[in-house]
C-alpha cells in the first residue's frame, strides 16, 4: 500500500488536552490501519509557543520522534528540553506534554499503541 502525499488526512485540534493553541496533524494511519492495536500514528506540526496539555496514559503508551525544532517536554513532571533526533516515550501510568519553545514550528512523529 501507497498513500500520496495528498491523500493522507490532515485535521487542527485545538487546545489539544488543555494546551494553548493549536496543533496540526498529518495522519499516517487510520483506524482500520492499526489492527485493533493502536490509536494514533500521526505527523504533529506546532507552532512556537503552542502545546499539548499535560495527561496521563493508560492501557497505551505514546512515543514521540523530534524531526524538526526544540520543545520542553515533561516527563512525568519532571521537564526537560529536546531537539530534532530525541525520541520519546509515555509508558501506560505515565504522564507528559509538550511545548514549542523554539523560533519555528516542531515537527515529530507521534504513535500511541496499545500495551
Amino acid at each position: 500500500m501507497i498513500k500520496r502525499a495528498g491523500e493522507l488526512r490532515t485535521d487542527v485540534v485545538t487546545n489539544l488536552m488543555k494546551g494553548d493553541g493549536d496543533i496540526n496533524r498529518v495522519h499516517l494511519f487510520e483506524s482500520e490501519d492499526f489492527c485493533g492495536k493502536g490509536r494514533l500514528y500521526a505527523r504533529h506540526i506546532i507552532e512556537s509557543g503552542n502545546s499539548i496539555g499535560f495527561h496521563k496514559h493508560e492501557g497505551e503508551q505514546e512515543a514521540y520522534y523530534i524531526l524538526k525544532g526544540k520543545a520542553l517536554y515533561s516527563d512525568n513532571g519532571n521537564e526537560v528540553e529536546i531537539q530534532a533526533g530525541d525520541f520519546t516515550l509515555c509508558r501506560s501510568g505515565e504522564g507528559h506534554s509538550i511545548k514549542n519553545t523554539g523560533d519555528s514550528d516542531l515537527e515529530f512523529i507521534g504513535l500511541i499503541h496499545n500495551v
